[in-house]
């Protein structure tokens, strides 16, 4: 017993047990014998005890409760006379009442077990009771569990409405100065573009400006202009009137109105047509445009973020960008870096995404082994955080939540690699030599990629002095 007791204290919130609980628990059981039992062993514990000796007075109890009201948890027999424990516990389930129930049975079959939890218990234990201390024991872990979904609710609430200024994560030179250019042109109306690869976090900066501007009490307006073919964009864009076109049944408001008084966001505004841009160009010059089919000329105050993945200086040499639309937009521009140019964020970032993907929710940020983590710090990021983010989440559900491997680490490359199928060689009488030329080459590529493409290293990983690593890594080719 003094070995539970100090279990107990050692994952609790410190209560010893000898200081009294203050919870009522009700006894369910036709049994004077068995009352009488969990009676004497939960008052001498400090809890208050119910008693109820059939399914009726169980359910009038745990309804109404009386002046103290519900119980805090229950402990009921399956077999009573005018309602038994599942009944009981259906009941509760359409009434609605949330008071945690042990389920009590010396008829100990898989399909009571079964249906009790799917209704709901919290637990289930058999009669008669081998050790009075496994009550107890569930008893207290019913409690615990209570404590710290309680504080799951608190923390939730603390984490609902975060502070979107706090959303980009990173502390690199890089990031710094990208947060100082947001301090400055956040409170101003100036336009701004967003650069970068794809999966650098362009939407969620221009969240960031919005959310740090005067304008975060307006709407934020997001329009992807890769989606909607160029008909249907102008449409998104600035609205249509009733009749304009086929299907234009009745007015339609744009998401320039929309975001009247506060910010639209562009993404990918480097594939809009030429005839679109026209009319974007026109919207930002004179804050005004006409609905599709209309004729009179709506004002609007608007911020306009926009954002590319495309190099538009490129663009307008190669006439798919207006040049008088690119300057307009490009007021003020912030390159977001790709992921590789900024490897010293990657552990700030891993842990802000292990908090994110949690396993359940009620279960603690998994962790991340120093190898796991190294191996991160050593990839290229093709995808950049959005690819990290989809790595840190699988490995997340494939650890269970616990701690991440390298073996939980699978990049995205690698999860469509090429495998040399030896058998299949040998079938088709490849010779030995061009086999093992597959093997090497193979080897040597993957010693890079592991080794950040720094030669010296990824030779080292194979045995091989520098000069003969890069020798055959150009006879095969794979340099």
């Amino acid at each position: 017993m003094n070995s539970l007791r100090a279990d107990f204290i050692d994952w609790s919130t410190g209560v010893s047990e000898a200081q009294p609980m203050q919870r009522r628990i009700l006894v369910g059981d036709d049994e004077p014998d068995i009352r009488s039992l969990l009676r004497d062993l939960l008052e001498s514990e400090g809890f208050t005890v119910l008693e109820a000796k059939n399914g009726n007075e169980a359910l009038t109890l745990l309804t109404d409760g009386g002046e103290a009201g519900h119980p805090d948890l229950a402990l009921l027999d399956v077999r009573m006379p005018e309602l038994d424990g599942i009944q009981i516990l259906q009941r509760m389930q359409e009434q609605g009442i949330d008071v945690p129930v042990i389920i009590m049975t010396a008829f100990a079959t898989s399909s009571i077990a079964i249906k009790a939890m799917q209704l709901g218990a919290f637990d289930y234990i058999t009669k008669p009771f081998d050790d009075v201390e496994d009550i107890l024991f569930n008893v207290r872990r019913v409690f615990e569990y209570q404590r710290l979904a309680q504080e799951v609710r608190k923390l939730r609430e603390m984490v609902e409405k975060p502070n979107p200024e706090d959303r980009i994560i990173g502390s690199s030179p890089l990031m710094v100065e990208i947060f100082k250019t947001i301090g400055t042109v956040a409170r101003t109306p100036a336009t701004v573009l967003v650069t970068g690869e794809t999966g650098t976090g362009k939407e969620l900066m221009a969240e960031t400006i919005h959310f740090s501007s005067d304008r975060r009490g307006g709407p934020l307006v997001k329009v992807n202009c890769a989606a909607l073919p160029e008909t249907l964009l102008e449409s998104e864009l600035f609205g249509h009137e009733k009749g304009s076109f086929t299907g234009a049944i009745q007015q339609h408001k744009g998401k320039f109105e929309a975001a009247h008084r506060g910010t639209i966001f562009l993404d990918e505004v480097g594939e809009m047509t030429l005839g679109t841009q026209k009319k974007l160009l026109r919207v930002l010059q004179e804050r005004e445009f006409e609905r599709v089919g209309g004729t009179v000329p709506i004002k609007v105050d608007v911020r306009v973020i926009a954002a590319t993945n495309k190099n538009l200086r490129d663009e307008v040499a190669a006439g798919r960008f207006r040049e008088d639309l690119y300057y307009r937009l490009n007021v003020i521009e912030i390159h977001m870096p790709p992921l590789r140019d900024r490897k010293e964020d990657i552990p700030a970032l891993v842990a802000h995404f292990l908090n994110k993907h949690r396993y359940s929710p009620t279960t603690p940020p998994a962790r991340i082994s120093p190898e796991a983590l190294e191996m991160l710090q050593h990839y290229d990021w093709p995808g950049n955080v959005r690819e990290l983010e989809n790595i840190i989440e699988r490995a997340v559900v494939i650890s269970r939540g616990g701690v991440i491997t390298s073996q939980h680490i699978v990049f995205s490359n690698e999860l469509n690699r090429h495998l040399i199928d030896i058998d299949q060689k040998v079938r088709q009488n490849v010779p030995l030599a061009d086999l093992l030329c597959d093997v090497e080459s193979a080897a040597i590529r993957s010693a890079l990629r592991l080794h950040d493409h720094d030669a010296s290293r990824a030779a080292s990983s194979l045995g091989l002095t520098e000069h003969d690593f890069i020798r055959r890594a150009q006879q095969l080719g794979a340099l």
